[in-house]
C-alpha cells in the first residue's frame, strides 16, 4: 500500500488532498506488535473493569452518595470513554494489519480525544473545589456543594471542554494536507496533525497556547489556591490522626492531577520541536492508557470508603450466586 495515497484536489478550492493518514502505530515488527495487542487489551480491559466497578460502587453504595464520589463516578466515566476513543481502533488495526485512518474518523478521534480529556480538566478542579469547602468551609459545605451545584460544575466541565474540542477541530479542519500522510503514532492529535500539515499552522499553534492556558493553566492554578488553603487548614488540626485523614482524602487526588497535567503538558506546549520522537508516543501512552488505567488504581487503594464498598458488591454477588 502507497504511503502517499492522495485525492485529486479540485481546482480552485482549498479543500485538502488526503483521503486518509497512515497510523505507523509504535511498534513495527510483527512479534512485537503481537506483544503491544495483548499489552493494551489487558490494559483497556483492566481499566474498564476498574473504573465501571468504582462506578457502580458509587451508584449502589449509599455511603458513597456525596459530592466527592459522584465527581469520582463522573471521572471514571470519563476515563472509560478517554480510553475508548483510542486504544480499540489501534487494537483493530493491529488484527488487520490495516494501518489506515480516514481523514474524517482521524478529526473525530482528536475531538472526542479532546472533548473528554478537557472534561476531565474541569472536573479534577470541582474536585479540588470540592475538598476546599469539605475542608476549609465545613459550616457552609452542604448548602455550597448542594446537588444542584453539583450537577452545574459537571454540566459546566462539559460546555468548556466542547467548546475547546470543536474550537481545535474546525482550526484543524482549515489546514491543507497534500501529503505525506504516515503520523508516527496510534492515535490522531494535533502535534502530528500539525506535522504533516502543508498549510502553515501558526495560527493553530497559538490558538493551542492560548486555549490551552485557559484549558490548563487556569484550572491548574484553581487547584494549587485551594490546596494552598486546605495545607493551611489541616496543619491548624491539632490531632494527628486528624491531619492523616484530611491529607488522606487528598493524596489521592493530587496524585492523579500530578499525573494528568504532567504528561498534558509535555505533550502540548513542546511543538516547537522539528521532529516529534519516541518519548511523544510515551507520554502518548500516558495520556490515553497509563492514566485511565491508574485512576481506579489510586483511589481504590488509597481509599479505605471504596475499597469496602467494592468488598461489599463482591460478596454480596457471591452470597447471591
Amino acid at each position: 500500500m502507497s504511503l502517499q495515497k492522495l485525492m485529486e484536489p479540485e481546482a480552485g478550492t482549498n479543500r485538502t488532498a488526503v483521503a486518509e493518514f497512515i497510523l505507523l502505530g509504535l511498534v513495527q515488527t510483527e512479534q512485537v506488535q503481537s506483544v503491544v495487542f495483548v499489552l493494551f487489551l489487558f490494559a483497556y480491559l483492566v481499566t474498564i473493569g476498574g473504573n465501571l466497578s468504582i462506578l457502580a460502587a458509587v451508584l449502589v453504595e449509599p455511603k458513597l452518595h456525596t459530592p466527592m464520589y459522584f465527581f469520582l463516578g463522573n471521572l471514571s466515566a470519563l476515563d472509560v470513554g478517554c480510553i475508548t476513543v483510542t486504544v480499540p481502533s489501534m487494537l483493530g488495526r493491529l488484527l488487520s494489519h490495516k494501518r489506515t485512518i480516514s481523514y474524517d474518523a482521524c478529526l473525530s478521534q482528536l475531538f472526542f480525544f479532546h472533548l473528554l480529556a478537557g472534561t476531565d480538566c474541569f472536573l479534577l478542579t470541582a474536585m479540588a473545589y470540592d475538598r476546599f469547602l469539605a475542608i476549609c468551609r465545613p459550616l457552609t459545605y452542604s448548602t455550597r456543594m448542594s446537588q444542584t451545584v453539583q450537577r452545574m460544575l459537571v454540566a459546566v466541565s462539559w460546555v468548556c471542554a466542547f467548546s475547546n474540542a470543536l474550537t481545535h477541530t474546525v482550526a484543524m479542519s482549515t489546514l491543507n494536507f497534500c501529503g505525506p500522510n504516515v503520523i508516527h503514532h496510534f492515535y490522531c492529535d494535533l502535534p502530528q496533525l500539525f506535522q504533516l500539515s502543508c498549510s502553515s499552522t501558526q495560527l493553530n499553534e497559538l490558538l493551542l497556547f492560548a486555549v490551552g492556558f485557559l484549558m490548563a493553566g487556569t484550572p491548574m492554578a484553581l487547584i494549587v489556591i485551594s490546596y494552598i488553603h486546605v495545607a493551611a487548614a489541616v496543619l491548624r488540626i491539632r490531632s494527628a490522626e486528624g491531619r492523616k485523614k484530611a491529607f488522606s482524602t487528598c493524596g489521592s487526588h493530587l496524585t492523579v492531577v500530578a499525573i494528568f497535567y504532567g504528561s498534558g503538558i509535555f505533550n502540548y506546549m513542546r511543538l516547537g520541536s522539528t521532529k516529534l520522537s519516541d518519548k511523544d508516543k510515551a507520554v502518548g501512552i500516558f495520556n490515553t492508557v497509563i492514566n485511565p488505567m491508574l485512576n481506579p488504581i489510586i483511589y481504590s487503594l488509597r481509599n479505605p470508603d471504596v475499597q469496602s464498598a467494592l468488598w461489599r458488591m463482591l460478596v454480596g454477588r457471591r452470597a447471591l450466586a
